[in-house]
């Protein structure tokens, strides 16, 4: 498929909105809902997220976390010392250098993370439920393919760091 350059042939909403003004507002309500579910639990959307990355790959450092959150060191130690203090993580020092310390959920974090869990599968079917399985695929593959062409850019101002143990197996 032939990239879109021409400003006549981007495609837009039904108003005329770029897609860009549409990704936002997605990310902005999807945000919103995202707080309103989890604050029953307890959880913070930040909590979450970070609960998440540890979920799928656990002994994270906190700097690891920070670059996959998109946040700042010093944001992600603030976040970590609280999920620590409320027994949702544990750390241990890395065997191979004892200054860094590395994340694992705790049985109770893993099982707050598991009722979270459900009540976003509630929230994405609620956001989904337009959509026809099929136009459910092609919407996640298309975000994952528009991800992966901003993501080429490394380097470039407001680009995070590609990390390769972010990849996906094959």
């Amino acid at each position: 498929m032939a990239p879109v350059t021409e400003t006549a042939a981007r495609p837009t909403g039904r108003r005329g909105q770029r897609l860009t003004y549409l990704v936002k507002q997605l990310q902005m309500a999807e945000r919103a809902r995202m707080e309103e579910v989890l604050r029953p639990l307890g959880v913070t959307l930040q909590q979450y997220t970070a609960l998440s990355l540890l979920e799928r790959r656990e002994g994270l450092s906190s700097a690891q976390l920070a670059r996959r959150h998109y946040v700042t060191p010093q944001a992600m130690h603030q976040l970590v010392a609280s999920m620590e203090r409320d027994g949702l993580i544990e750390r241990r020092s890395d065997e191979a250098n004892r200054r860094i310390l590395r994340a694992w959920l705790t049985g109770h974090g893993a099982e707050l993370l598991r009722s979270c869990h459900e009540a976003v599968d509630e929230l994405e079917g609620r956001m989904l439920a337009a959509l026809t399985p099929d136009e459910a695929d092609v919407f996640a593959r298309s975000l994952e393919l528009c991800l992966a062409a901003l993501g080429a850019a490394v380097g470039e101002p407001g680009t995070p760091p590609v990390d390769p143990e972010d990849e996906p197996d094959p």
